[in-house]
């Protein structure tokens, strides 16, 4: 069953990069380093690393230092990985194909290019019991701690239990999925929450985990837990300045101008059994800057190496500019198609939860080319070319529905006339002549936010309140910065934003059934410290049960019903709307001081030298000259 589910992930993935416009790469032909297959005796334990005072930004030696633009967004607030609202992009950030493991490692990195999982904390494979219930994992013997204690199972098992207990993301992400996780030597046991049958509820969630969960120490764990005398807010809230990695690199300077971390240079991973070696770079450095086009102007100065964020017309800077600039892919989308950023309703909101007919005709106004064209300078497939659905455009994805039972519920957008004719038929007139339809006797305003800086997403907020005006109704434009915005659309209760947007899940072993739940699954209504799907509460009965069926689903025809249906449900209900296809992570780089970054040539992927199996790519940079 292991190797089926990894062949079809690998078969979705490699049909996807096709529909993107891109070609799979070799995953066997690459200098990246991977896991060795036999482990090496572990290493003699060492001191932690004395990490040396912080120095003046631009005292780092610019040959030892990769510097990032794209990820950091305002002052980090914490170093508690087990915490919330940390807003440290470098050391503590769940990337769309896993973990950001610099400084807080996973068991497992996923590459979506092979959908493959390689062991990092992890010894070798991971192995299922006969009915998929209970999953098991090893240790490596030479992993550690930047104290010198190994890393356990012991370790393992605390960070889920504290998850659950306190309600981090870890907790509330997992405990669906995971009754409990058991720590047994050197061996970690995965013990699936069962359904009605006696079946796991979904046994790819638990996949999940080993690729999407930061371990943390246990003894560090316990060490917070008391001093904050058990209290759940007090753990989330602890600023975490004492905390213990396993990573390659750990915190050295932060301030609301930058934020540096430093090679761990006992990092246990030089180990045999791991890469054999340190990452190239000496320090990671990501200036904190004021929006997109700062970062742009950053990455063609050469100050910026690595940028993770949308930069509008980007062939233009090696075709036009002449600027030693490059993405993973040459040509049109330039990154990898897995996702799509979606504009979520809040149902928190009376109108918009009350009326079905005002959600679908928002969206039915909605300029979608307009968005495509200017606010993605064409980086994506049109919904004229690939029809709206609850799937990315990959063709492993949009082969699970069935596209002409759905058809005549899908819109391509500017559909003003039939916008308007559906407020009508629902009642939702102005009845004063001031150009605002109402709803129970009052306008109907709403607003459409999205964090300040994000000039992509901005453009798309626009566009969305440009189709408001066209049908009466009045949508204004709000932007926060990021650092509040987080605090906001995760939290349950919210009312402040009514349309806001937020990605669902790209590629991940249990897609797209985890990007449907997200979608219209009921799980996480109510979910204090929500970043695990359906922010806008909505809840579907019957879209829920079918979610429920597809996990324990083997057959083919059955399973394409399934997600037909929920299709359906969908785009009837239209509790959410996406606004564009996009790569999952935007990946630019400037070799000017380094090179040899990940293409579709080494078989890394392109998740910024830092997240999954990207942080491949750090162990063969190279510098220019």
């Amino acid at each position: 069953m292991k190797k089926l589910i990894a062949l079809l992930l690998a078969l979705t993935m490699v049909l996807g990069l096709a529909a993107c416009g891109g070609n799979s790469p070799a995953p066997a032909e690459t200098e990246a380093p991977a896991p060795a297959e036999t482990e090496a005796p572990a290493p003699a334990e060492t001191e932690a690393p004395v990490v040396e005072e912080p120095q003046d930004e631009n005292e780092l030696p610019r040959n030892e230092t990769l510097y990032f633009a794209g990820q950091q967004w305002g002052t980090v607030n914490s170093w508690n990985v087990i915490g919330t609202n940390q807003n440290n992009a470098m050391a503590i950030a769940g990337g769309a194909s896993g973990y950001r493991t610099l400084m807080f490692e996973t068991l497992y990195m996923y590459n979506p290019l092979d959908g493959q999982m390689y062991p990092l904390l992890a010894d070798g494979e991971y192995a299922w019991n006969e009915d998929m219930t209970e999953l098991t994992v090893n240790i490596k013997a030479a992993a550690k701690w930047s104290d010198g204690t190994p890393v356990t199972a012991a370790d393992v098992k605390r960070t889920f239990d504290i998850g659950v207990e306190i309600g981090n993301g870890t907790g509330t992400g997992n405990k669906a999925y995971i009754a409990e996780i058991r720590a047994e030597g050197n061996t970690v046991t995965l013990v699936a929450q069962l359904n009605e049958e006696g079946k796991a509820v979904n046994p790819l969630k638990l996949l999940d985990f080993l690729t999407g969960t930061p371990i943390a120490q246990a003894a560090w764990i316990d060490t917070v837990y008391e001093r904050c005398g058990g209290d759940a807010t007090a753990i989330l809230n602890d600023a975490g300045e004492d905390v213990v990695w396993s990573g390659p690199y750990t915190k050295y300077y932060a301030d609301d101008q930058k934020v540096v971390l430093i090679r761990d240079d006992n990092y246990w991973g030089q180990d045999a059994s791991m890469w054999g070696k340190l990452p190239v770079p000496k320090y990671i450095a990501h200036t904190i800057y004021a929006d997109n086009p700062a970062g742009e102007t950053a990455l063609k100065a050469g100050e910026v190496d690595v940028c993770q964020q949308f930069i509008g017309n980007i062939q233009n800077l090696w075709l036009e500019d002449g600027l030693p600039i490059s993405t993973f892919y040459e040509e049109a989308p330039y990154g990898v198609c897995l996702t799509m950023p979606t504009a979520w309703y809040n149902m928190n909101i009376p109108v918009l939860a009350e009326n079905p007919a005002l959600r679908k005709a928002i969206a039915l106004a909605v300029d979608y080319d307009t968005i495509i064209a200017n606010a993605m300078t064409n980086q994506s497939p049109s919904f004229a070319e690939v029809p709206r659905s609850l799937m990315n455009p990959t063709a492993g994805e949009q082969a699970l529905y069935n596209h002409d039972e759905v058809a005549d519920l899908q819109w391509a957008g500017l559909d003003i006339d039939g916008a308007n004719k559906m407020l009508d038929d629902a009642g939702l007139v102005d009845t004063n002549g001031d150009g605002i339809r109402e709803w129970n006797g009052e306008n109907i305003v709403l607003n459409a936010c999205c964090p300040n800086g994000w000039t992509d997403w901005q453009a798309s907020m626009e566009v969305v309140a440009a189709a408001g005006k066209a049908i009466g109704v009045e949508i204004t434009t709000l932007y926060p910065e990021w650092d509040i915005y987080q605090t906001v659309f995760t939290n349950p209760n919210q009312t402040e934003y009514a349309i806001f947007m937020w990605s669902p899940e790209a590629a991940s072993p249990s897609n797209p059934w985890h990007r449907v739940n997200q979608f219209l699954g009921t799980e996480f209504v109510g979910v204090e410290n929500n970043w695990s799907g359906n922010w806008g509460q909505y809840v579907n009965e019957e879209a829920d049960a079918l979610i429920k069926k597809i996990p324990g689903t083997t057959d083919p025809e059955e399973l394409k019903a399934l997600y037909t249906e929920l299709t359906k449900i969908y785009l009837t209900e239209v509790p959410s709307f996406s606004l564009m296809y996009r790569p999952s992570v935007f990946h630019a780089v400037n070799e000017s001081v380094w090179t040899n970054f990940p293409s579709d040539e080494n078989g890394i992927p392109p998740m910024d030298c830092t997240d999954g199996y990207g942080i491949a790519a750090l162990y063969i940079l190279e510098l220019v000259g």
